[in-house]
């Protein structure tokens, strides 16, 4: 990759994160166990991952001292962001197509707008208010795509798209409540010990409650393809992803603009599950996929529409 500057090669490091984010819904029908047993085993593979990888980068090798200043809240941040959030999101693809359930966690940054009106009160400017709309439109179009499948006869639709949502807004609640840690510790040290903490009580949770207590040791006792599947996500989905997406947006000079690429995810995740998971691709989805990555769009370019708009304004009279 000779001739490719330091911006660059971030931005790309940020896409190959969100291809991770993406595929994720992919790897986990595709191994076929069901999703709160897959949640675990997720979580389990790729936390051991990431804290691996955690004690060999230098920067990141101290887990020890934010943990010992920060454990209470940390706890907390590891419930709410890894296992609340992805118990809901690995459950929600059980009853939900992995299209919807990908279009629907597109939509953290938006629940991240509420979370940080709500927690540090900061308001929502212009653009912000006409991505929100976007996403309840988004939304709304996904939730009547449900109800189609519902008088179809396919159960439980609502429901899965019920759980994408809860995701989403567990995720932008940790993101936000995380932050200062994260500005402090680093982003690689929080997000491994929160995963660390989070799979434990994945563990617990799924296992007082479904009777699934997951052993690591008997992952190739599986049929091939689940358990290449489940290392797949652990190892790629997980590990590898958050590395990459992490190490990304710590290098781009624009950070918003490095995350919004993960708006790319429902089309990357529409696309898989179409050609290696036969799902089929319903208009109102595309059309939900359309209003929210367009909505994004006009928030990228904002500062141009409104400069543009301005100087319209201010133009020969």
């Amino acid at each position: 990759m000779a001739g490719l500057d330091r911006a660059t090669l971030a931005y790309i490091a940020v896409f190959i994160g969100v291809c991770g984010h993406a595929s994720s819904e992919f790897f986990a029908v595709l191994s076929g166990v069901a999703g709160p047993e897959v949640s675990v085993w997720r979580y389990t593979i790729g936390s051991a991952g990431l804290i691996a990888a955690a004690l060999i980068w230098p920067a990141s090798r101290d887990l020890w001292t934010p943990l010992k200043a920060h454990f209470w809240r940390l706890l907390w941040l590891s419930i709410v962001g890894f296992t609340l959030a992805y118990l809901a999101f690995h459950w929600s693809l059980d009853f939900a197509t992995a299209v919807q359930v990908g279009t629907l966690v597109t939509t953290i940054p938006i629940f991240v707008g509420v979370a940080n009106l709500v927690i540090n009160k900061v308001v929502f400017t212009t653009p912000k208010v006409i991505t929100g709309v976007a996403a309840v439109i988004g939304i709304a179009l996904l939730l009547t795509d449900g109800y189609l499948f519902e008088l179809a006869g396919r159960e439980g639709s609502l429901m899965g798209i019920g759980l994408a949502v809860g995701c989403a807004a567990l995720v932008a609640i940790y993101a936000v409540s995380a932050k200062p840690l994260i500005t402090t510790y680093g982003a690689i040290r929080i997000t491994t010990i929160t995963m660390a903490i989070g799979t434990v009580g994945l563990w617990l949770l799924v296992g007082a409650s479904w009777g699934v207590w997951v052993n690591p040791l008997t992952l190739f006792d599986r049929e091939p393809q689940a358990a290449w599947s489940l290392l797949v996500l652990g190892v790629y989905n997980t590990t590898i992803t958050q590395l990459f997406w992490l190490g990304g947006l710590a290098a781009v000079p624009d950070i918003t603009r490095g995350s919004y690429l993960f708006f790319l995810k429902p089309v990357i995740t529409a696309l898989l599950a179409y050609l290696f998971l036969t799902q089929p691709i319903t208009w109102i989805q595309m059309l939900a996929i359309a209003v929210i990555c367009g909505a994004v769009v006009v928030e990228l370019a904002w500062a141009r529409i409104a400069a543009g708009g301005r100087a319209a304004e201010a133009g020969p009279r």
